[in-house]
Parts: structure tokens; C-alpha cells; sequence
């Protein structure tokens, strides 16, 4: 063409291309519009000048389209393209009334048959729509994609194998988009719920394939299904959903989508978790699905239901479940356990007697409080929230609680002696083994007062079990129950109440000389600071020199040791 090129379009604002109307206008119906309103306003005879805003594709598109136009109407469609010439060959008015067998025919007529393509063919298509979705979904042809996508998956739900070739007659739009509805898919109705809820095993095969799409694709994908948000009662699709975002918190492009597309998908999973409950997730599972939710972003609302379930299933955690990562500058996330601590004691407040399940959450929450004492950032009130968020009778034995109090002073050495009082308010010297209490009273860590406290409490036990003891062998049988204890220790042999009355002699004497000794030592050191309150109170009064002297005098005697 040897005519020098008379229309000059603006491409959104980036590119310009220069172009010839009788070709352009010939073919597409918006710029022959365009074309005619440039020419009335023009009063010179130069290349007219146009712009296109949001055109979908960019450059590369509109180069397409022009492509089609100066080859006469002939361009070879594929997979790859055809989202891109179908979407701007509506934004151009490219329709039957401008031109017979245009641009837009020939990409509805390729449309029409995508239920013979394959399922590489389909997915390259749905993640072409990306650059452009808002127009590949006003035109309605990201639906048509995505409800081919999913009458591949369902055509062949084991492998992909037979999907190369299957195909399904042409349908028209309504019935494409419908076609994942009549296969389990679709929006769930109250015969196909417990269809579509019967938990599958192990990921299926298109999960990794479907990864590769964008956020944004995949909430279209869901909200076509009518599975998104509260709407989820498909244990597939949450399942997929969840290994999408565990795929894509993985990938750093990933990361400008997290307040928002990524949030929303999180949600749809929890919602689709919450449905099925224990049914197919385990406590385990539970705590990795929050795991993975809580990377991308999660609604209060959302996070409270998946704790709820978390909470009721707690006796079937681990350690190393509750050993979640913290978010507030602690090691550990102890709020988390806290919460689930409070859902599971208040499914149990019923209960009249404490139940094997809630023992064994006392044990678990022991072996907690052992793995965060050495954290350095964790602080007295938290720990001390942690040990007595459990009911006294969830504990049979509180050892487990001693330890973990015993490393979290000797990690914590500038606590002061209010603080390591305080800390000992969570521990029940009844339920301390004889063992743990003669450790708690040479503990140079634990204050004088509270060891003074667990050797009376294990005194007051051996003074109230002897008589007990001698009542039941003088009627001729063992009453376990009240029988004086033995000494807690896991794989302890079973011995007989006589046994048991001999041996508690030595140790009673030998508490009995322990609690006089520290009773006395703590009689020593309030005379020791009665004397110093005199002194400094002469201080006070002015008499320097008495008072320089009065210290002199006493000064030289140390205070008495208290360990």
C-alpha cells in the first residue's frame, strides 16, 4: 500500500500507531464512528488523531487486530489468542453489520467449539483472559472458559489422560456455564450436598495445574461455580483452595494480593472447612489449614469459626501443633492456645466430673508450658495465663506445672521476689508429689515463704493420712483412697499400706526438721530488717553521728543466709 498512512491511535496512553482509515474503518465499526466525528472537528487536512482508553491487550492487541485487517479479514486463531482478538474485536465494534465473516464471528465460531479442545488448550486460554479480565468477563467468555475448564475435570476425575481428546457437544452459554452444576461442581443443592461433601483422598491432578492462575482468576473460577464465600459446601474445591494458597504465599509475586483476592480466597476455604468440621479434617489438619489461612490474611469471623473447631478437638492435639509461630514479637503464638483453651473448657464446664479428655489436655498444656518457659520475651501474666486457664481438676499431679515454673525463673533471673511470688500462685501444693516439694524447698529460686507453705501442705497430708492409714488396717483392708501417698513418680511399684505407714515415719520427721529450719531462717531475716527500719528511722531524725556509729556497730554482722 503505497498511500501514506492518515490515522494516527493513541493506544491507553502508552503507544501510537500509525494505521490507514479506509483499512481500519472497513472493519471495525467504533472507529469508523470515531473517524467521522475526528473529520467534522479537523479544519486541516492532516492525519487524523484518536485515542483508545483500557483497549483490551494494549499494543499488542490492537497490532493483532490490525493485522486481521490489512490481511483482509484472514488471521490464524489459537488457544493462546483467541481471548485477546475475541475481547478486542468487541471493544471495536468488529460485528456482521460492518463487515460479512468479521473478526467477532470468526472468534465466536472458534469459541463455540473449546469443548474439543484439551485441557492444555483451555487452561492456556482461561490464563490468557488474565491481562485483561474485566473485559474477558464483561464479554462473557471467562465464564464460558472457566465452565469448559471444569467439564474437562469432571470428564475424567482420576487422570488426565483420557481428557486430550474428550469432547462434548457444542452448547450454548447458559448451558456451558450450568455444565459443572450437573457433576458436583456447581451451586450445591440440599440432594447434592452430601454428594459433594464426601471427603476425597489426596490432592487431585489438575490441583497443581490450576496454581498457575492468578488470584483474581481463581475467585472468578469460584464465584462460577457458586462456591465462594459462605456459599462453599464443595470439600474439593476447598481442599484445592487451600493448596492453591499454600502454592501461592510460596511465590514473592504473590505478595500484592494478600490484603485482598488472596484474603477473600482464605475465607471461602475456612467457610468450606468449618462445614465438614472433624468429619475430614483432624486436629492436626486443622492447625495446618490455620497456618496457611493465616499467611494470606484472615476475617475475625472466618478465624473464630476454624478456632471453635480447633478448640473442641484439643485433647487430639500434639506439642508441635500448638507450637504455632508467634506474630506479636514472641516466639510462639500463646493468645492462640489461650483462645482454644478457653473454647475447649467451656465444652466441658457440663461435664460433673472431670473427663480422661480433659486430663489429657492438662498433661498437654503442662508439656506447653515447659516448651515456651525459656522464651525471653514471654511475661509473668501471660505464663501465669497460660498454667491456670485450665480448671485445679484437669491436673492430678502438678509436677509437670513445677517444672515448667522452675525453667521459666531460671530463664527469667531478674525477676523480682513479687513476681516470682506471683508466679507461684498457679501451683497446688496438694497435688505436689513429695519428690517436686522437697526440690521446691531447697530451690534457691523459689521465695522462702512459698516453700515454707508446700512443706506444710505436705506435712498437713502425712498428719491427716497415718491415722487414716491405721483406721483401715485395723479394720483388715487397705483402703487406697486413703492410704498416705506415695511418691508420684511415673512406673512407681505398687506397695501395701504398711509399707507405706514404715517409710512415712523417716520422711515425715525429716519434713518436720526441714519447714522448723526454714521457719526459723525466715524469723531471722524479718529481726534482721526489723533492725535496719530502726536505724534508718534514727537516720531520719538527724542525729548523723549516733546514726554513723549505730551503723558502724552493726554493720559487721551479715544478714543471716536463707538457703
Amino acid at each position: 500500500m503505497n498511500e501514506l498512512c492518515d490515522l494516527k491511535v493513541h493506544i491507553n496512553g502508552h503507544h501510537t500507531l500509525h494505521l490507514h482509515q479506509s483499512v481500519m474503518c472497513a472493519f471495525s465499526g467504533r472507529l469508523r464512528t470515531m473517524v467521522k466525528l475526528e473529520k467534522k472537528k479537523a479544519s486541516r487536512k492532516e492525519a487524523l488523531s484518536i485515542k483508545l482508553a483500557d483497549f483490551p491487550g494494549g499494543a499488542e492487541g490492537f497490532e493483532l487486530v490490525a493485522r486481521f485487517c490489512y490481511n483482509n479479514g484472514r488471521i490464524l486463531l489459537c488457544p493462546s489468542n483467541l481471548p485477546l482478538l475475541h475481547c478486542a474485536a468487541a471493544f471495536l465494534e468488529m460485528t456482521e453489520e460492518v463487515c460479512a465473516c468479521n473478526l467477532l464471528a470468526q472468534a465466536e465460531a472458534f469459541v463455540n467449539g473449546l469443548y474439543y479442545w484439551t485441557w492444555a488448550d483451555v487452561l492456556t486460554a482461561v490464563k490468557s483472559c488474565e491481562p485483561f479480565t474485566a473485559a474477558a468477563d464483561a464479554s462473557g467468555l471467562l465464564e464460558r472458559l472457566i465452565s469448559a475448564l471444569f467439564s474437562k475435570i469432571t470428564a475424567s476425575p482420576e487422570t488426565p489422560t483420557a481428557i486430550a481428546a474428550v469432547g462434548t457437544p457444542n452448547r450454548s452459554s447458559s448451558s456451558c456455564s450450568s455444565s459443572p452444576d450437573t457433576v458436583g461442581f456447581g451451586r450445591s443443592s440440599s440432594t447434592k450436598t452430601p454428594e459433594s461433601m464426601r471427603p476425597c483422598v489426596g490432592r487431585k491432578w489438575w490441583f497443581d495445574d490450576m496454581t498457575s492462575l492468578s488470584p483474581q482468576t481463581i475467585e472468578k473460577v469460584m464465584r462460577v461455580l457458586g462456591c465462594y464465600g459462605i456459599e462453599n459446601k464443595n470439600l474439593i474445591l476447598t481442599r484445592f483452595l487451600l493448596h492453591y494458597l499454600r502454592a501461592a504465599t510460596r511465590r514473592p509475586a504473590m505478595a500484592l494480593c494478600k490484603e485482598g483476592t488472596l484474603a477473600g480466597l482464605a475465607d471461602t476455604a475456612v467457610h468450606g472447612v468449618a462445614l465438614v468440621g472433624g468429619t475430614a479434617f483432624s486436629c492436626r489438619g486443622l492447625f495446618w489449614v490455620l497456618r496457611i489461612v493465616s499467611a494470606v490474611g484472615l476475617s475475625k469471623e472466618c478465624r473464630h469459626k476454624l478456632e471453635r473447631l480447633m478448640g473442641l478437638m484439643l485433647d487430639q492435639a500434639t506439642l508441635d501443633d500448638l507450637l504455632v509461630s508467634g506474630d506479636d514479637g514472641g516466639v510462639y503464638d500463646v493468645n492462640l492456645v489461650m483462645r482454644l483453651i478457653r473454647v475447649f473448657v467451656g465444652s466441658e464446664e457440663e461435664a460433673d466430673a472431670p473427663s480422661q479428655r480433659m486430663r489429657k489436655v492438662g498433661r498437654l498444656i503442662d508439656k506447653y508450658l515447659g516448651e515456651i518457659s525459656p522464651d525471653h520475651s514471654l511475661k509473668v501474666s501471660k505464663f501465669l495465663a497460660v498454667a491456670e486457664s485450665l480448671p485445679d481438676s484437669a491436673r492430678d499431679c502438678y509436677d509437670g506445672v513445677y517444672r515448667a515454673l522452675d525453667i521459666y525463673l531460671e530463664s527469667h533471673p531478674a525477676l523480682s521476689l513479687e513476681e516470682r511470688t506471683a508466679l507461684c500462685r498457679c501451683l497446688n501444693y496438694e497435688k505436689l508429689t513429695l519428690e517436686a516439694c522437697k526440690d521446691l524447698a531447697k530451690n534457691r529460686r523459689i521465695p522462702p515463704g512459698v516453700a515454707v507453705q508446700a512443706l506444710a501442705s505436705q506435712q498437713c497430708k502425712l498428719h491427716i493420712s497415718k491415722p487414716a492409714a491405721a483406721a483401715a488396717a485395723k479394720d483388715g483392708r487397705a483402703d487406697p483412697s486413703r492410704t498416705p501417698r506415695r511418691v508420684a513418680c511415673a512406673g512407681a511399684r505398687t506397695r501395701s499400706a504398711s509399707v507405706d505407714l514404715d517409710g512415712g515415719s523417716d520422711e515425715k520427721e525429716l519434713l518436720r526438721l526441714n519447714l522448723q529450719r526454714m521457719q526459723s531462717r525466715v524469723v531471722q531475716l524479718e529481726r534482721a530488717c526489723k533492725e535496719m527500719k530502726d536505724q534508718m528511722s534514727k537516720m531520719a531524725k538527724g542525729k548523723s553521728s549516733l546514726g554513723a556509729a549505730s551503723c558502724h556497730q552493726t554493720g559487721g554482722r551479715a544478714l543471716p543466709r536463707l538457703c
